[in-house]
């Protein structure tokens, strides 16, 4: 069917952030002023703060990280931004985030996993639908309502009804395709959406407000630890750094054994909740140029040896995105010279966008994180303890840092020649 905008007919109570509340539907709020608004995206609740103006589109790319959700012309014509809201496609660039109070929103990332595909992913995949794949998740999207809506449709019917969306490839044989063969295979009805949980979607960027950290902790006392499952295929990303530092062994060996001295070292980290047993919750945000990921998840402390000064910990996270990092951290601490030489050893499997940097560049900047991690380890082992909760890595200072890195190591490889 052709996309539906229902920005005109959602009428919800508009919450902000400061000052008094009325009690009738219709507000005025200040322009340094926030709203808050708690809404339900696939299957999951999350509570964000933004401007009245901030648009469901922007809400869902720039707070909560879930970039499936594309922009293209922001004036309803294109429907690169179509998601179901309440049951119906929707324009996200024509609704306003703070309509959205107490609504059922799925976007593309709902439809389903890396591992379990949704029928319409599937077939998209098979029929080549994808050329350029700007369109892709609002094709996806307008689809998914219409087989809803209407099982079985013909395929002579797809191309007006598929018509709400434009492909700038104009690859609509091979999307019709795709569609038809689906509605072909359940005449019955679409398969629900196969990424959907009950489970917290926390901010990763709200503007003023209750911040993410304190939704964390409340999350991680309703859920508890969670199981560490490393996959024993070959990791994304190997990291060996070696630092020598000033601090000695027993002084460094103090912050290692306190957990969260330890974290705080890490930039962008921080410890959510103390299960006990070694179990722990944490956040860790990475920022490289316009990506911005928060990493939510669970850390166990599988070894830590007061003799060797080595410890090895287990953990798992998930960003609001879709993306995952799973991996196996190992440091070790020896005396070296006046003080001692640290050596941290990880193989990291990820998933998503942090996967897409590429081999080199997720190398680069895991190795970039882990010398200023065993700097400050220096630093607060010698009373200079670093502030609670440090700001994501820089990403200009690390773009610095890795081309100074990668100059370095050419200027080595003349010189071996010569």
């Amino acid at each position: 069917m052709s996309i539906k905008s229902i920005a005109t007919s959602l009428r919800r109570t508009i919450t902000p952030h400061r000052g008094s509340q009325s009690e009738d539907t219709t507000l005025r709020v200040a322009a340094d002023e926030t709203v808050t608004v708690s809404f339900t995206v696939n299957g999951r609740p999350a509570t964000v703060d933004v401007a009245p103006r901030v648009t469901l589109s922007d809400a869902l790319r720039d707070h909560l990280g879930l970039t499936g959700t594309h922009i293209g012309c922001e004036h309803g014509v294109c429907g690169m931004c179509t998601v179901v809201v309440d049951g119906d496609a929707a324009r996200a660039c024509l609704l306003l985030a703070c309509q959205m109070e107490g609504a059922e929103i799925l976007t593309v990332e709902g439809l389903g996993k890396q591992d379990d595909l949704h029928p319409l992913q599937s077939s998209f995949s098979d029929h080549h639908a994808l050329q350029c794949g700007f369109c892709t998740p609002g094709m996806l999207m307008s689809s998914y309502d219409l087989l809803k809506h209407e099982p079985g449709i013909a395929a002579e019917e797809l191309p007006e009804q598929m018509s709400g969306v434009l492909c700038r490839c104009t690859g609509y044989r091979h999307i019709m395709d795709a569609v038809a063969d689906v509605s072909d295979s359940y005449p019955d009805g679409i398969p629900a959406p196969r990424n959907c949980a009950e489970a917290a979607l926390l901010p990763r960027a709200s503007t003023g407000g209750r911040s993410a950290a304190d939704g964390d902790q409340e999350l991680a006392a309703a859920t508890g630890p969670g199981e560490i499952h490393v996959p024993q295929s070959e990791p994304t990303v190997t990291i060996d750094v070696t630092s020598e530092v000033t601090a000695g062994v027993d002084e460094l060996w103090v912050v290692i054994d306190d957990t969260e001295r330890m974290v705080r070292c890490l930039p962008g980290a921080e410890l959510v909740a103390d299960f006990g047993d070694d179990k722990y919750q944490g956040r860790i945000q990475v920022a490289l140029g316009p990506v911005k990921l928060s990493f939510l998840g669970d850390i166990h402390v599988v070894e830590r040896d007061p003799v060797s000064h080595s410890l090895r910990a287990l953990a798992q996270a998930d960003d609001p995105s879709g993306g995952t990092v799973q991996g196996t951290v190992h440091l070790k601490v020896d005396p070296s010279g006046e003080g001692s030489v640290i050596r941290a050893h990880a193989e990291m499997h990820m998933t998503g966008r942090i996967a897409q940097f590429g081999r080199s560049l997720a190398d680069d900047v895991s190795k970039d994180m882990f010398s200023q991690f065993t700097a400050a380890l220096d630093a607060t082992a010698r009373g200079e303890e670093p502030v609670v909760g440090g700001a994501p890595p820089s990403a200009f200072r690390m773009t610095i840092r890795l081309i100074n890195s990668r100059a370095r190591a050419i200027t080595q490889r003349i010189k071996r020649k010569d």
